[in-house]
């Protein structure tokens, strides 16, 4: 059964930042995963409901307009889990509403904790790794606009995959 994610991609320059910089720190599951702000976290849908999950997310696609982000400085979920985050300054509200669309109909997916729009540069590494992640990226600022969202599907090679993006408005 494939185990699929929905997320908005970061886009260029700061995706390639953010991924190296998440290599450096000794996150060694960053190499396969894309630099994004998770809206539906992994979860397993059944290889024939793979259309009905496309045809879902280009109809909340279709209803969300484009919005802003604006990610600054640096957050954490410690000591309830190991990580490190850049914060999402502006552009909450966009995520939450888009996240909770998402969240429908063949997606209706139960969250283990409440949505929390963040990029994540740090995971499941020590402390003093999580503090320094922490503290080197505390100034780290970039904006842009949002005006999709992708479709992923984890292949156990070569990680997550972007397979579909979906346009908003």
């Amino acid at each position: 059964m494939p185990t699929i994610g929905v997320a908005i991609a970061i886009p260029e320059p700061w995706a390639s930042e953010l991924q190296d910089y998440r290599t450096s720190v000794g996150d060694t599951t960053a190499t396969q995963i894309p630099t994004h702000i998770t809206l539906i976290p992994p979860a397993e849908v059944a290889e024939e409901e793979l259309p009905a999950v496309s045809e879902h997310l280009a109809g909340v696609a279709a209803t969300i307009e484009p919005f802003d982000i604006h990610l600054r400085g640096t957050g954490t979920f410690r000591p309830v889990s190991p990580v490190v985050f850049v914060t999402v300054a502006e552009g909450i509200s966009g995520c939450e509403v888009l996240a909770d669309a998402v969240r429908r109909g063949p997606l209706a997916v139960e969250l283990h904790y409440p949505y929390h729009p963040h990029v994540t540069i740090a995971h499941h590494l020590d402390d003093p790794t999580l503090d320094r992640a922490f503290d080197e990226l505390a100034t780290f600022e970039c904006r842009f606009a949002v005006d999709a969202f992708s479709l992923y599907v984890h292949d156990s090679d070569a990680g997550w995959q972007p397979t579909h993006e979906y346009g908003l408005g």
